[in-house]
């Protein structure tokens, strides 16, 4: 018997092969082979290759007419990703030599790994065999070997609870394709040819930066006057209660000079800062002048190369066999970003920062260590210079001590209600190694960082202020946002940010000039269609995730919560209708009629008549024999109906099991269906062709291009 080890990626494979003593062999026992995938090798396919060929075209224009889609009619088929044949053909052959298929992909909360493990399977056809599940807290050779001595047995795709919300949430973000189609036919009928993508990510992203940069750019400067005290250490001391004027003359000269009372004293610390992920990372590199799609592939070739960790991690600790194994290399790594080795002295793993849960780790330096900071900028260029420089310097802050600081509070002493507080530094500990905020400046009432502390006298004066102005969108500023709402990950909204961005896309959504985040064109108008939608709620990713724990625990079904995606395609097309009225009023667009869409107005390239639409709308069936193809442009004929709760045409070409009751307007007797069944071939009289001639011709029930249909003799 031998167990086929089935890792995520080259790199795990690596890592499962070096545990067990190979990339084949035997351990303690049980022989094993160990293989990989290489992330997704199979993607969904477009919408029109996905139904009955009869519905294709419906499925394959962008026209309003043809939404909602029915998941129904969907038959979720995958296709082959671009330059994975040869992973492919290595995966079966190796699959094909198990008696055992182990699940060694990650394990991480979405489900993804066994997503991409089970679309394999599933497409390469190997449910028959049996599977087991190794699950891991992370890479390390412990880690693995006790995992595939504890392998759990997995009875089927369906019964494992990842995959069943992987698929679940897979499904869902194809299904809101559908909203890219809405906002880009507002786009069009607003007289603009853009393509405005929408999605759960980029949506939320619009929606944050438009705001803010409306309550931005709508900033009025609102000047105030209030009486403050001063000291000699330059600490302010204010009253929350003082008054506040609008022109500095009618603040009353009221106060006087007084000392100083210190009220008390007491030592503060602050713990070192979380570790990076990609978002905070790609950030902080926004800042000088590293474009995000730069840092995406400049960090995985440094990956590749083993001198960072795993890039599109979801977690934001590491693992104690993780902390271990970077232990030795701790001083080397300080010594090639500059870091005095004796500032590290927090050589014990922090409860905050090293937690024994998760998969890959946070990110962070990986076990090759560069000679110098100048070999990994030839190698990697600026970017990789500084990503290097940045990760290691996040991850030593961690293992130096904590920020120390006195913190002192007192008042004005003939006035107490005027209040201060002074933080006096004791000791820098990690902020003396990497202080992410540092140039951001002091939050509001945390004091004033002072080596002096409170004066002994304080005087008064009249202090200027003004309402604050908001904050100018940058990334670092919507990666918090998004961080806040727990909308993607770090590595999702890295690479997502990378795309809308992309300034060589020909519709980018957002961009940056410097660290300013601005909405492009097809930004605008997207913002500007979004309020009130599904796709626009920044509470969308909450409901999904919700709707996925309760697929994984087996309360509802994909099917049950993906229906409802129908009904939020219909809601966010009437509301993108009226946002697209009020879009084109603002912005001076000339627009046109939308379509109507809760009655039948055209199929198939065919406008109704207003009788055909009296007839749909009273339930009746009709045969047209003047409808478009739109795959070939030649005219054919189809008996339809109107389904008035779904509001869509309802095409009758029969199936592959039994004939039309009809065709070019002559309605078969039940005999003939039968003899047309069973594959007999007729004489048919008064047929009436697409131009109108009527004609005879011996008909038959055959498959021709990959369906079945009638196929007319003449002659």
């Amino acid at each position: 018997m031998v167990a086929i080890v089935v890792a995520e990626k080259p790199s795990a494979a690596r890592n499962m092969a070096s545990a067990l003593g190979g990339a084949k062999g035997s351990y303690k026992g049980t022989a094993y082979e160990v293989a990989s995938l290489r992330g997704h090798l199979y993607e969904f396919a477009q919408p029109h290759a996905m139904v009955n060929p009869s519905l294709a075209g419906a499925y394959q224009k962008w026209d309003l007419g043809n939404l909602p889609w029915d998941p129904d009619e969907l038959t979720w088929k995958r296709e082959q990703q671009k330059n994975v044949a040869d992973v492919i053909k290595t995966l079966r052959s190796a699959l094909d030599r198990g008696d055992e298929i182990v699940i060694a992909t990650d394990l991480d909360p979405s489900g993804e790994g066994d997503l991409l493990f089970w679309e394999a399977i599933d497409e390469l056809g190997f449910h028959g065999k049996q599977f087991s599940r190794m699950e891991f807290t992370d890479e390390s050779k412990a880690s693995i070997q006790k995992a595939f001595e504890q392998r759990r047995p997995v009875k089927s795709m369906q019964d494992e609870s990842d995959y069943r919300k992987a698929m679940y949430r897979s499904q869902w973000d194809y299904l809101s394709m559908q909203f890219t189609r809405i906002a880009t036919a507002m786009s069009r009928q607003s007289g603009q040819d853009l393509v405005l993508r929408q999605g759960r990510l980029k949506s939320a992203m619009v929606s944050l930066v438009g705001d803010q940069q409306k309550d931005y750019d709508t900033y009025v400067k609102k000047p105030f006057f209030q009486s403050r005290f001063r000291d000699e250490n330059d600490v302010m001391y204010t009253n929350p209660d003082e008054s506040r004027f609008d022109l500095k003359g009618q603040v009353p000269q009221q106060y006087s000079p007084s000392a100083v009372v210190l009220e008390s004293k007491a030592d503060k610390k602050t713990a070192p800062p979380k570790l990076l992920d990609l978002a905070s990372l790609s950030s902080m590199l926004v800042g000088k002048d590293v474009k995000a799609n730069l840092t995406l592939s400049t960090y995985q070739k440094m990956y590749e190369d083993q001198v960072v960790s795993y890039p599109r991690t979801e977690d934001k600790t590491i693992t104690p066999e993780q902390f271990k194994d970077l232990a030795p290399l701790v001083d080397k790594i300080a010594a090639v970003v500059g870091v005095d080795a004796g500032l590290l002295t927090h050589r014990r793993s922090r409860s905050t920062h090293v937690k024994p849960q998760g998969a890959h780790g946070a990110n962070r330096p990986g076990p090759k260590v560069p000679s110098s900071l100048d070999e990994v900028e030839r190698k990697y260029g600026k970017a990789g210079r500084l990503i290097y420089e940045m990760l290691a310097k996040s991850y030593l802050a961690m293992l130096s001590e904590d920020y120390l600081y006195e913190q002192q509070k007192g008042h004005v002493e003939r006035y107490p209600d005027f209040t201060g507080i002074a933080n006096v530094p004791k000791s820098p500990g990690w902020r003396a190694v990497f202080d992410p905020d540092a140039g951001d400046g002091p939050a509001e009432d945390d004091g004033n960082e002072s080596g002096k502390g409170l004066g002994r006298n304080a005087d008064p004066f009249i202090f200027e202020g003004a309402n604050k102005r908001p904050e100018h969108p940058t990334m670092k500023w919507l990666m918090k946002q998004l961080e806040k709402r727990d909308v993607g990950t770090g590595a999702t909204r890295t690479s997502t940010y990378s795309e809308v961005t992309n300034d060589r896309a020909k519709y980018p959504l957002l961009t940056e000039k410097g660290r300013k985040l601005r909405l492009a064109q097809a930004g605008e108008m997207s913002w500007r269609l979004l309020p009130g939608t599904r796709i626009g709620d920044l509470g969308l990713t909450e409901k999904v995730y919700a709707d996925m724990r309760d697929i994984a625990a087996g309360t509802a079904t994909a099917e049950e919560r993906l229906a409802v995606v129908a009904d939020w395609v219909r809601e966010d097309i009437a509301t993108m209708a009226r946002n697209a009225a009020s879009m084109r009023a603002d912005l001076g667009l000339k627009g046109f009629q939308l379509e109507v869409l809760d009655r039948p107005t055209k199929w198939s390239g065919r406008t109704f008549t207003p009788a055909e639409v009296t007839a749909l709308l009273s339930g009746q069936s009709l045969e047209i024999n003047d409808f478009v193809s739109a795959r070939t442009g030649k005219n054919f004929c189809c008996r339809i109906s109107w389904d008035a709760k779904a509001k869509k045409i309802v095409p009758d070409f029969g199936s592959d099991a039994e004939p039309p009751q009809s065709w070019c307007q002559v309605t078969f007797t039940d005999t003939q269906r039968k003899d047309l069944a069973a594959g007999k071939t007729i004489q048919g009289t008064g047929f009436v062709s697409a131009q109108g001639k009527t004609f005879d011709a011996r008909i038959s029930w055959k498959t021709e291009g990959g369906k079945k249909r009638i196929v007319p003799t003449f002659g």
